[in-house]
Parts: structure tokens; C-alpha cells; sequence
């Protein structure tokens, strides 16, 4: 596998729409494990297939329960509502306070192209809610209350005990 270039902040194809995968060609297939290693190497939650340069609707996430991988995801419930920080590897250092449903029911394909449903609550909620707009070409930017401010990371801030806290989570 390999480590692709993520697109930053202000590159047009950030900004477009994503085109339906139809069929899941062997190359999507190295594109999605890819993504993943490309995303674990970032130290993301999540990342979508425009942020590595392809108009396909594809994301992944993981955020600490394994792997997730889905392909034409549709949001089809949400309910809820929580509001933090958010960041992204398309914005890298940069986190702002976003508001987003605490439940979500999303559909989606999987590697396979069996018909999956998932439902998510809290961080991966936000991830997919994160991640979903990235195939319409949306950012977490579009939607920050406040300012877009430099982000707080492990080996910036300890707490009491000496040990790292992570302030924001990077999608």
C-alpha cells in the first residue's frame, strides 16, 4: 500500500462533487487501502477520496474501533445535537467549534458492495457527518461557530499528571 499526498485547503478538487461508485474496480480497491494507511499515518479519524485527489464517493474512518469503510454513503437519520472542536487533514493544525447531530443512521456499500447500514453516536457522528461532506464538497470550515484557531495536539499541553490530553480530533 501506499501513503498519498492529502489535498490541502484551497485546492479546487476540496470543492467538488463526488461521482457515485458503480462499480468497485481493483484500483478502487488500492485506493481504499490507500486511504486507510494514508489516513493512519496522519493520525486521522477519517478521511474522504477527494482529499487524496479522487471524485469518488469512498471514506474511511476509524475512530479506535476498527476500520470503517464506506462507499456511496447516504445519511438517511439524524437526531441529537453536540457542539466541539473539529479539525481536519485538509487544515492541518487548525480546529474550530462545530455543531453536529450526536446520532446519525448513515447506509452505505462496503468493500464488497453488500448494502450496509450504521448507526453513530458522538465522534462517530461527527466522523461521519465530516467525512459525508467532503463528498459534496464541504468543509468543516463552512460550518465553524467562531474563529478558525491554531489546534491543541498531545505534544503541545499537559494536564496535571504529566500526560498528554488530545483537545481536538483531526478528521
Amino acid at each position: 500500500m501506499a501513503i498519498r499526498n492529502i489535498r490541502q485547503f484551497g485546492e479546487a478538487v476540496l470543492r467538488k462533487t463526488c461521482k457515485e461508485v458503480k462499480i468497485l474496480t481493483p484500483r478502487l480497491q488500492i485506493l481504499i487501502d490507500d486511504m486507510l494507511d494514508t489516513m493512519y499515518e496522519a493520525n486521522g479519524v477519517g478521511l474522504a477520496a477527494p482529499q487524496v485527489g479522487i471524485l469518488k464517493r469512498i471514506v474511511v474512518i476509524d475512530v479506535g474501533e476498527g476500520p470503517i469503510v464506506m462507499i456511496n454513503p447516504v445519511i438517511t437519520e439524524t437526531s441529537g445535537e453536540q457542539t466541539g472542536d473539529e479539525g481536519c487533514l485538509s487544515l492541518l493544525g487548525k480546529c474550530g467549534q462545530v455543531t453536529r447531530p450526536n446520532h446519525v443512521k448513515v447506509q452505505f456499500m462496503d468493500r464488497e458492495m453488500n448494502l450496509c447500514e450504521l448507526e453513530g453516536e458522538e465522534l462517530l457522528a461527527r466522523a461521519i457527518c465530516h467525512e459525508c461532506d467532503h463528498l459534496d464538497g464541504r468543509l468543516y470550515s463552512d460550518l465553524v461557530e467562531g474563529e478558525i484557531r491554531d489546534a491543541v495536539y498531545e505534544d503541545d499541553e499537559n494536564d496535571e499528571n504529566g500526560t498528554a490530553e488530545k483537545d481536538t480530533e483531526t478528521e
